[in-house]
């Protein structure tokens, strides 16, 4: 038995279109230009509908008013014709009556009607609409915030029910989604070959389709897909049930007929099956979520775990965790940072309201024209850092970039609360996130295998400063899945944390994530400072281990 493909529905697998573009570490980056994987780009796409729904009005109304002076040239024609054709001869006789009748058709016909009949507002509208496509979503588009829905119903133990029905605890409610809304969210999850999600949504399809009053999806077609992908995920039963349905729908559809007769051999020859056939409809439907193997792990599931406010572990030592001023820097004596340990080992620290509203405004205004698809590290040519576990979008930014020193600001700040030089380190990276936006665990030192991503005269990634610029309603705290830690996304504040052992080796329980936004729209910016010119600042211990 084979599932064909149908050709309208492979529009959802195209590849999506990419760009390379140069880091602030030299690394080149092949990089997507998808509109859904930042929530600023989504916002300018509305804003363009906005201005075609009014140009859409302004063409209406040249539309009408064309249609209006051709309804009464077509009237004066029919008028005259009447008239004419009542008494041939008589009205032809008149000379000044055939003068006119033959203007009419040489010369207005020419100036009037023909310039009615072939306007070019049409032609310069989908003009008009063509030179909007690229601020726009796109089918590619459809297909990423089609992956980001359903993965914050996954890492958010979302109930499909609910999504369908706009009822998404925090946020208002949306319109319910459509029999086809779902049908279609379901089959770019079986083209992927995720039955697991295709089972999901197609049966929610099948749900809402009961309920329409106004068909909006093919009942067949659904039960088609979905006893599919009830069979490929062990429910035989289930999907024989189902494809007697689509034959009463349908009636003589071969590849259904095929189908059911491959579900009949099946259970014919299971045991387990045959005895199950007393009562098949009481048979339960088996519908396991499966996992790459990096995610099929604990601590995987621990970075889900945290995501949703759960608790995965004791905090070690939490009692020893503290709140203070700090004035360890000159920068700091007037105005003292709001410093909150957050965890000792290793050493994670929240500063609150540390930046301003006025640096925020200008680092994302500086950024925001050149955001673009966010990669990962290349360790060869060959590999492709277009990945569905980090969606958002980034931008490095200098500070000679703003003469006002908002983003020097940022810089100094950064510098003084961690004690370390600005020699080696990385420029400003703003990132904002779209749908889903996310970032899978990942450390963000190299690795001994990856050693060659960052040039010798920096060193590997020795500090990481992370300022959160946006308020999240939910969603989108950052997750040290090994350690059980969450920090959610506050306004304002940063936090700080080394990636580097003082012995110089990587600390691999700094592991981290983005967790996917559910509602909102973040902004973040980090500072990455590396080992080199920190040999003062930061020494090592007098223990090899340390």
């Amino acid at each position: 038995m084979t599932d064909v493909m149908p050709s309208s529905a492979k529009t959802v697998l195209l590849a999506m279109a990419v760009v390379i573009v140069i880091g602030n570490d030299g690394h080149k980056r092949v990089v997507a230009t998808d509109m859904f994987t930042s929530m600023n780009d989504i916002q300018r796409g509305l804003m363009t509908q906005k201005t075609i729904a009014k140009d859409l009005k302004t063409y209406i109304e040249k539309e009408t008013q064309r249609i209006t002076d051709l309804q009464r040239v077509a009237d004066e024609l029919e008028q005259r014709s009447s008239d004419a054709l009542a008494n041939v001869d008589s009205y032809l006789g008149n000379p000044v009556h055939a003068y006119l009748l033959i203007k009419k058709f040489s010369v207005d016909w020419n100036n009037n009607v023909r310039d009615f009949i072939n306007t070019k507002n049409t032609e310069d509208f989908l003009q008009y609409l063509a030179s909007c496509r690229g601020s726009l979503p796109t089918k590619d588009d459809l297909f990423g915030s089609a992956m980001a829905l359903l993965r914050l119903q996954d890492v958010y133990d979302l109930s499909t029910s609910k999504i369908a029905r706009g009822l998404i605890e925090g946020a208002p409610l949306s319109a319910a989604m459509t029999a086809d809304d779902c049908f279609q969210l379901g089959t770019i999850a079986y083209f992927r070959d995720d039955h697991y999600h295709a089972v999901l949504w197609l049966t929610e399809a099948l749900e809402v389709d009961s309920r329409e009053r106004e068909k909006t999806s093919s009942r067949s077609q659904i039960l088609d897909f979905l006893s599919y992908s009830l069979w490929k995920q062990g429910n035989v039963w289930h999907a024989y049930n189902y494809t007697l349905e689509w034959l009463q729908l349908d009636p003589g559809h071969e590849r259904a007929m095929n189908n059911l007769r491959s579900y009949e051999s099946a259970i014919r020859e299971s045991e387990a099956l045959m005895r199950q056939a007393v009562n098949p409809s009481e048979v339960q439907l088996r519908n396991q979520r499966k996992k790459a193997d990096y995610r099929a792990t604990t601590d995987y599931d621990n970075y889900e775990r945290l995501c949703r406010g759960e608790k995965t572990q004791v905090i070690a030592n939490s009692h020893l965790l503290t709140c203070q001023y700090r004035r360890h820097h000159p920068m700091f004596f007037i105005n003292p940072l709001k410093e909150e340990v957050i965890h000792l080992n290793p050493r994670v620290v929240l500063y609150h309201e540390i930046a301003t509203n006025a640096e925020i405004n200008r680092i994302k205004e500086v950024a925001t024209p050149k955001l673009h698809r966010s990669g990962v590290f290349q360790l060869s040519e060959n590999d492709n850092p277009y990945t569905e576990y980090r969606t958002s979008k980034s931008a490095w930014v200098a500070s000679e970039e703003d003469p006002e020193g908002y983003l020097a600001s940022l810089n100094r700040k950064a510098m003084a609360l961690s004690n370390l030089t600005l020699d080696t380190a990385e420029l400003l990276q703003v990132l904002n996130y779209g749908i889903g936006g996310q970032y899978e665990p990942h450390h963000d030192f190299a690795r001994p295998s990856e050693i060659s991503t960052f040039e010798d005269w920096r060193g590997n990634r020795i500090a990481t400063v992370l300022y959160y610029l946006s308020d999240v309603q939910a969603g989108g705290g950052t997750a040290f899945n090994l350690i059980g830690l969450h920090s959610p996304p506050r306004k304002g504040s940063c936090v700080l944390w080394y990636n580097l052992l003082r012995n110089g080796e990587g600390d691999y329980l700094t592991q981290h994530a983005g967790c996917p936004v559910l509602i909102g729209n973040k902004w973040v910016v980090t500072k990455w400072f590396h080992a080199k010119g920190q040999e003062f600042s930061r020494p090592c211990s007098l223990s090899p281990d340390e």
